[in-house]
């Protein structure tokens, strides 16, 4: 007898199309269709082989899938479910979450204040996570216009080196594929008979834009021999400056006038293109000699091929050595101490990073308090729907069709909070760049699409978060227990002890950010402490730029002219100028010797130069001998003012009125006045030694220039800018105004970023109180609307309503103080996110602790209150009767 023939096997169904039909087909249909597919598929394959067999199958899917989907939407959207198959109730699944996305949808309008509140509290956490989540990516995450900027990196004691050092270096910069060395030097502009504009600008060597590895969009970058003396001048243009030039392609060849001189445009960058910030409009090669030594460069390099940032010590170890082979540097400005290199992004924007990830923190801690309210808003729904969830169950719904309920109920409120997030997300972008210290990097920020898709996402997200609570909450609960607690409403409704839970969570976070907040409130208050040693409430500033087309002769001229006609406006005291003003970073810093100590270190102070009247228009105290006049000229003998600082330094104990000074000039300085310390470099710098010496008598006269506008007392500084700006168009055209502010501004600035996020997180910190009282009263309403007859039976036998108030107000200090203790250890934790931004205050200060334990807890305890009061004024005949 022969053997039994074994049945061929089956080859199974490709899975891709599978799947789509096992998701779209009926379920009474679903096993009987695919397996007269899989039998016409196997048949096909063994005739045919498998690659027909598959076409065939996809070809069935692809001319099924159009009418699958129109039964299952308009079933879905009918209400109408085939009959239950098997153990799962209803039909496709598209067709029950149709259903349930209408059911969830009728809900939501039958319950309007519901749906606007758990809408708005949503939208505004994923709008404003939105925007600052836009803005921190455009400036920490996408790359910059650079490429491979990871292997670019800016050298140590940046705008300290010189052209000398440059050109020494650069015949070998070992580990290096090439180095550029560049400085600022904003141009003035002149078109026909216009006034002059001012052009920020870049002065650098031709390796610039090779370092950068940027290709211009038209024309050529620097090349070698651009920045060797005698080179003919060439400018490359950004893209902004060449569209407001007329955007013309011919402009390659073309000659511009700048700072007086006619130079070559020779190139346009790419539209996103900047560098060293996106102010710059203008880079040009600058002539490099080996006798300058000018610490104003700063080195940007690229390293070699094969080669990383963080592994070059060698190669930095022998370019070190070479320097201190060749220089005998001063200890204050030693170049081969601190050798490190900055990866081009950290120096660019490092700065800002403190800001935005605090703010971005602080937003997040929004969205996440949104999101407990909304759980909790919805806790309360699903709390009052027990019966209801209750019969549903008895009549044969499982938990899990009624957890795709609550899930598209969340869903729905999500998509709406992120319809709404993403109109608040354009919004709150404009605020957060206006309030944000970004500075020259507030030009790159735009609302992109990508905000409001983003603010689509993260709703999506919130609201499946937020629908974790109910969920939880349904399949913890007992469900049909709840049909005889419906008209007990006892204390053990479902929902309490998670709802409590949120409300912890939400007082915690909003202690978090009361927390940061105080924190940089005190800070910022200990920074205007500070005296800056200078009138910041009646001085106005005029930053201007001569150009180079004029002698040093000819600018004293200039500043005198334009110190004349501005003093003579209405409302003007007195008017003098300097080449730098204190509050605005240092720099000018010269060697000095001391007649008579030639024991003192080679060392360096701040130098300023000014005219007669500076000291006192800036309102610096003279505290002994006197201040420079008019009849210090050019003739007289050269005097020279010093501050305090330097006086303690060089003179202590001694007076040094009639002392000598050397500042590289040919001859000495006497010394005739001392005057108080002015902050010469940054706010919180230690005391500067600083010496002030008029135009008049050094041969020096800088191209950039700041006109001081001492006001009338009463008198607002700001109001006689725009005719002073006038003032000087008129008087001399050629000069570019830069800045036109005020010596307050100036003060606020050299505050530093602390200011400005410390003003954000005051309001978010308002926002977060809000949002905290709202879910400890929405919890409290809650708990006091479970137990009703409760509060009911208690006042109807005596109790006093003041031990009712008590009662609720003590379950709400409980959730508010346990929050309050989890707050304050995140904090503590979390502190140094912001401790850059700190000055003069500890991470755990407990004066800003306090102050946010203080406000939480009596925000908190209003929001118990208000339920409380209602909970005692309960009438117990009209609760009983309803029961």
């Amino acid at each position: 007898m022969p053997p039994a023939r074994v049945p061929e096997r089956l080859p199974p169904l490709p899975w891709l199309p599978a799947a789509v039909l096992r998701a779209l087909l009926p379920h009474a249909e679903r096993d009987e269709v695919l397996d007269d597919l899989a039998g016409e598929y196997g048949d096909r394959a063994g005739r045919d082989g498998r690659w027909p067999a598959s076409a065939w199958v996809w070809r069935q899917v692809l001319e099924s899938v159009p009418s699958l989907l129109r039964r299952s939407w308009w079933r879905g959207w009918s209400g109408f479910e085939p009959q239950a198959n098997r153990t799962r109730p209803g039909g496709p699944m598209l067709e029950s979450w149709i259903m349930d996305v209408r059911y969830a949808t009728r809900r939501l309008r039958s319950r309007p204040t519901y749906t606007l509140l758990a809408v708005l509290t949503l939208a505004l956490g994923v709008g404003g996570t939105a925007a600052i989540y836009s803005i921190v990516r455009g400036l920490l995450v996408d790359p910059l216009p650079y490429r491979a900027e990871e292997q670019i990196a800016v050298f140590w004691s940046p705008f300290d080196w010189t052209e000398q050092e440059f050109l020494y270096l650069r015949s070998d910069f070992a580990g290096f594929s090439q180095v550029a060395a560049y400085r600022t030097g904003d141009l003035t502009l002149q078109l026909g008979d216009a006034p002059a504009r001012l052009v920020p600008a870049i002065a650098s060597s031709f390796e610039l834009f090779d370092v950068l590895g940027t290709a211009p969009l038209l024309g050529r970058g620097f090349r070698d021999g651009d920045d060797r003396t005698g080179a003919e001048p060439v400018v490359v243009l950004s893209h902004g400056l060449w569209q407001e030039l007329g955007g013309d392609a011919s402009i390659v060849g073309q000659r511009l006038r700048l700072d007086g001189a006619e130079r070559t445009v020779v190139g346009v960058m790419p539209r996103g293109f900047w560098f060293p910030d996106p102010t710059v409009r203008a880079w040009v090669p600058t002539p490099l000699l080996e006798t300058n030594q000018s610490g104003n460069y700063a080195f940007v390099g690229r390293v070699a091929p094969g080669q990383r940032i963080e592994a070059m010590g060698p190669a930095i170890s022998r370019l070190v050595a070479r320097l201190d082979e060749r220089y005998d540097y001063p200890a204050q400005w030693d170049k081969t101490k601190n050798t490190t290199l900055t990866p081009v992004r950290e120096f660019l924007v490092g700065s800002l990073r403190p800001a935005l990830l605090a703010t971005l923190a602080a937003m997040g801690l929004i969205l996440l308090i949104a999101c407990a309210n909304v759980a909790t808003l919805m806790l309360g729904q699903v709390d009052s729907r027990a019966s209801e969830l209750a019969v549903r169950s008895a009549l044969g719904a499982d938990r899990r069709r009624l957890t795709q309920q609550l899930i598209a109920e969340a869903l729905a409120v999500g998509l709406a909070a992120g319809a709404v997030g993403a109109l608040l997300a354009a919004v709150a972008f404009r605020f957060l760049v206006a309030a944000l210290p970004l500075g020259a990097w507030a030009e790159t920020a735009t609302l992109r699409w990508s905000v409001f898709f983003t603010a689509m996402a993260i709703a999506v997200a919130a609201a499946l978060v937020i629908a974790l609570a109910p969920v939880v909450s349904l399949w913890r609960g007992d469900l049909r227990g709840a049909l005889t607690r419906a008209r007990t409403s006892g204390i053990g409704g479902r929902g309490g002890s998670m709802e409590s839970s949120l409300v912890v969570a939400e007082v915690a976070l909003a202690v978090l950010m009361a927390a940061g907040a105080g924190l940089l409130i005190r800070s910022v208050a200990k920074l205007y402490d500070i005296d800056p040693g200078v009138n910041t409430t009646e001085v106005a500033v005029l930053d201007i730029s001569t150009g180079g087309g004029l002698t040093a002769p000819q600018r004293r001229v200039l500043l005198k002219d334009l110190s004349r006609e501005v003093g003579a406006l209405p409302g003007v005291r007195s008017v003098a100028a300097a080449q730098r003003l204190p509050l605005r970073g240092g720099g000018d810093n010269w060697g000095i010797d001391v007649e008579g100590k030639p024991e003192l270190e080679t060392t360096t102070t701040a130098f300023r130069v000014v005219t007669p009247g500076y000291l006192e228009a800036m309102g610096m105290k003279l505290r002994s001998g006197r201040t420079p006049a008019e009849s210090d000229g050019p003739n007289a003998e050269r005097v020279v003012v010093i501050n305090q600082a330097l006086a303690d330094k060089y003179f202590p104990g001694e007076d040094p009125i009639g002392r000598q000074l050397g500042t590289g000039f040919e001859g000495w300085e006497r010394i005739v006045g001392v005057v108080g310390t002015a902050a010469e470099g940054k706010l919180t710098d230690d005391p500067t030694p600083a010496r002030y010496m008029l135009y008049e008598q050094v041969p020096y006269v800088p191209e950039d220039n700041s006109l001081v506008i001492r006001v009338q007392p009463g008198r607002d500084p700001a109001a006689v800018l725009d005719a002073a700006r006038r003032t000087v168009q008129r008087v001399a055209p050629s000069v570019a105004v830069q800045e036109a502010t005020t010596m307050g501004r100036v003060f606020a600035k050299a505050v530093g970023p602390a200011r400005q996020v410390m003003a954000l997180l005051a309001i978010l910190t308002t926002l977060a109180l809000v949002l905290g009282a709202v879910g400890v009263y929405g919890v409290i309403t809650h708990f006091v609307n479970r137990r009703k007859r409760d509060w009911s039976i208690r006042i109807a036998l005596g109790q006093a309503p003041g031990h009712v108030i008590g009662q609720v107000v003590g379950r709400g200090a409980r959730l508010i103080v346990a929050g309050i203790v989890v707050g304050l250890v995140a904090a503590v934790a979390l502190a140094r996110l912001i401790a850059s931004l700190l000055y003069g205050v500890g991470t755990a200060d407990p004066l800003s602790l306090a102050g946010a334990t203080s406000a939480l807890l009596a925000v908190g305890l209003l929001a118990a209150w208000i339920p409380g009061y209602r909970a005692s004024r309960t009438d117990p005949a009209l609760v009983l009767r309803e029961q």
